[in-house]
């Protein structure tokens, strides 16, 4: 089975008009995606973003569950917040899961937009099951990971679509239904899978 790591980019992604911009951490996005990250086993979660305020932030809040005084009020969150990993950028994610796998990892990109050559969440979860090579999700702030960054995919995933044309998932939700989609229990594998296009995606 693939080891599964994840990543949140706050640079390079889109605002909605499309442009090029850096986005801001929240407390939130690294509260809730560790605790999906804990509850469906993947290596290590990510944080990146070249602001240095930022990581400083990032890293506080990460003292204050790994040692502080939320280590000993909630040991269920501080457990969850182990995973969490701060980085610069894309490729600095990828040599530390180089580093601690000893692969480089399968780069899987999402987008809550459909296209082509995209694989289904059952594909991808059979891949999971049988790859020896580490995994890394790669999930984007803003409107979306900017093209250079889906560009380098190695997988792109399909998107998470409700029965509705409303698609504007948070991130952190996104991150809890594809971590289920791909990790959860209870599913059965289909042999071939609809891919979806969320026609609301922005």
């Amino acid at each position: 089975m693939a080891d599964v790591y994840l990543t949140l980019l706050h640079h390079p992604v889109l605002d909605k008009n499309g442009m090029l911009v850096t986005t801001a951490l929240t407390n939130m996005d690294i509260h809730d995606i560790s605790r999906s990250a804990r509850t469906y086993g993947v290596r290590a979660f990510y944080v990146a973003t070249p602001v240095k305020a930022l990581h400083v932030l990032a890293a506080k809040i990460i003292e204050h569950w790994q040692t502080g005084h939320g280590s000993t009020y909630n040991v269920t969150r501080k457990d969850a917040l182990s995973l969490v990993r701060l980085e610069r950028d894309l490729d600095g994610v990828i040599v530390a899961v180089e580093r601690e796998s000893g692969a480089r990892p399968r780069l899987v990109v999402t987008s809550a937009r459909g296209g082509p050559d995209r694989i289904s969440f059952p594909a991808l979860r059979a891949q999971l099951d049988t790859s020896p090579d580490p995994h890394l999700i790669v999930l984007g702030t803003g409107w979306g990971l900017a093209p250079e960054v889906t560009d380098r995919a190695d997988i792109i995933l399909e998107p998470v679509c409700g029965p509705t044309d409303y698609n504007h998932l948070s991130v952190r939700a996104a991150a809890a239904v594809i971590l289920d989609r791909l990790r959860g229990t209870g599913y059965e594998r289909p042999s071939s899978a609809k891919i979806q296009s969320c026609e609301g995606a922005p």
